[in-house]
């Protein structure tokens, strides 16, 4: 599918874009470190040990089609290639932050999730 046209294919239910668009293993963790600064693919690497090179180049391939993530190239030998979150995929912030918090619920002993879930006024909308 090439960039752009995701717009064009009918998902069912948006959480089904949502999966589509970052699904992959180690796509949530590239836009998480990229939120507080740019990074080179050789930082990245370092940040993300179990990943190999071709996964985490196709990951960040994947999320530059979708217009998440801006790649720069500078003219240099070797050359330098950096990776920020472009501003379409700034909108993804407010999501990701609820993701963690999610997670560090969900890491938490089940006694512990359940005086959060009862006292989380997030968890109850229709009150």
């Amino acid at each position: 599918m090439e960039a752009g046209t995701e717009a064009t294919v009918e998902r069912k239910c948006p959480i089904e874009t949502v999966i589509h668009v970052l699904g992959g293993k180690w796509k949530p963790t590239i836009l998480w470190l990229l939120l507080d600064s740019t990074k080179r693919f050789s930082e990245l690497e370092k940040l993300i040990p179990e990943v190999t090179q071709k996964m985490l180049a196709q990951h960040l391939r994947e999320l530059e089609k979708d217009r998440l993530v801006t790649r720069t190239v500078y003219p240099s030998v070797p050359p330098k290639v950096e990776y920020s979150l472009s501003e379409y995929g700034k909108t993804l912030i407010p999501v990701m932050e609820v993701m963690c918090e999610w997670g560090e619920t969900h890491q938490l002993p089940s006694s512990m999730q359940a005086l959060l879930v009862t006292a989380s006024p997030m968890l109850m909308r229709d009150a």
